[in-house]
């Protein structure tokens, strides 16, 4: 069972009764592991539970929201009947205080009202539409879900039959953010859930492959979506590599630039054909598409020979090592997200920054005019796409490189040959 509390109006955390049904094996495994790292020895409680309610209790920190059902509340504010549904994370632990019931004519009113007043984005009801999720921009939350529609058929391509993990920040980009991987017990409207196979010892990764999915997302406190280098039925071997110019802060604009056109360079040099994109942060990425031919480790192991290389050959503008200290003056070329499991912002996700900046494809031609990553922000893009003569990334799906010969050129020996 749990123990359940709830926030009085002075801040206090009440003990509000127990919940022990609701569970099955997988779900009591789940939650165990979430509570884990959160033990303590003291109860936080306001006058907690004693004697026989007490015993064989393990207290831990008031961080995790569980949604539960129940008959009625008690005279002494104890919840009858209780079913656990499984932990939130679109909540703070802080924002939940007791909630009382209200008839059934109050609750149709109130959605009727929600249903008239715009607040649906591709059939999917947007809770808290006016809520602002960046206060430098003043963007809302529906206005993110609003760009998630319109630039669905521009963006779900990038998402197709991939693994997708989300960055979510339910009250906005400056409260509480959330990494997920795994659907675990959240449910987002019309995102799917993959095969638990792919991932063992996880709950099931996600896709999303439907404008009402991207909306779903948005609607949870969704702003970036992040892809693997590998689609689902692929999983083992990847289709692209990804190189991420991580510039120390401090750096100007024009260093950002100069590292970009020098790692290209080297792909040239090797016949790898790069595409570029914006962050939608500081930095940038080049994405070298793959036949999907070459296991992770060896695409990996590459893309740290690109790095060294570029870091031996000129150390005063780049660094392999990952670490601020290590990147002072510098740019570091993150590898790293070419390992199984890591993810890269994909192309047009909206970025959880200051401003909602855009991580957009780009030619390498625009690079020496473009001012900075941020340049677009899910108020400008669409500007840029309906001027666009032609796609920056046009023939990216045709693009498909092996390895092997730039590896000889490199002196790196893949695993798989």
């Amino acid at each position: 069972a749990l123990l359940l509390g709830v926030y009085d109006t002075d801040g206090n955390l009440r003990y509000a009764g127990r919940v022990g049904t609701g569970f099955d094996e997988k779900r009591l495994r789940s939650v165990y592991a979430a509570l884990q790292p959160l033990k303590v020895s003291k109860s936080a409680f306001v006058g907690p539970p004693r004697g026989r309610l007490a015993q064989g209790v393990q207290w831990v920190r008031p961080r995790r929201v569980a949604e539960v059902s129940f008959a009625q509340w008690t005279d002494d504010g104890i919840v009858r009947q209780a079913v656990f549904h499984g932990l939130r994370a679109d909540k703070l632990a802080r924002e939940i205080g007791r909630e009382e019931t209200v008839m059934a004519d109050v609750q149709k009113k109130s959605r009727s009202a929600r249903q008239t007043s715009g607040d649906s984005v591709a059939g999917v009801v947007i809770t808290h539409p006016d809520r602002v999720i960046d206060p430098l921009s003043g963007v809302t939350k529906i206005e993110l879900a609003r760009y998630y529609e319109a630039i669905s058929a521009t963006l779900l391509p990038h998402l197709k039959a991939r693994p997708v993990a989300l960055l979510r920040a339910p009250e906005g980009i400056d409260a509480e953010q959330f990494f997920q991987k795994h659907m675990a017990q959240l449910t987002i409207p019309k995102v799917r859930i993959l095969d638990a196979k792919l991932d063992l010892g996880h709950e099931p990764l996600m896709m999303i492959d439907s404008a009402e999915a991207l909306v779903g997302a948005a609607q949870m406190g969704t702003l970036e979506l992040h892809t693997w280098n590998a689609i689902a039925t692929s999983i083992e071997r990847p289709d692209r590599m990804v190189f991420d110019l991580d510039p120390d802060p401090s750096l100007p604009w024009s260093r950002m630039v100069e590292a970009a056109t020098l790692t290209k360079a080297l792909l040239d040099e090797l016949g790898l054909q790069s595409f570029l994109k914006t962050s939608g942060g500081k930095g940038l990425h080049l994405v070298v598409p793959l036949a999907r031919r070459h296991s992770w480790d060896s695409v990996k192991r590459f893309s740290q020979a690109v790095a060294e290389h570029l870091a031996a050959t000129i150390p005063a503008r780049f660094s392999a090592k990952m670490g601020p200290k290590n990147r002072i003056k510098k740019v570091f070329v993150d590898y790293l997200r070419n390992r199984r499991g890591a993810s890269t912002v994909a192309a047009f996700s909206a970025r959880a920054r200051p401003g909602i900046a855009v991580s957009t494809p780009i030619q390498w031609a625009e690079l020496a005019v473009l001012k900075g990553s941020d340049h677009w922000t899910i108020r400008n893009l669409s500007a840029r796409l309906e001027n666009l003569k032609n796609d920056p990334w046009q023939s990216y799906a045709k693009t498909r490189q092996s390895l092997s010969r730039a590896a000889t050129q490199l002196g790196v020996d893949l695993l798989d040959e």
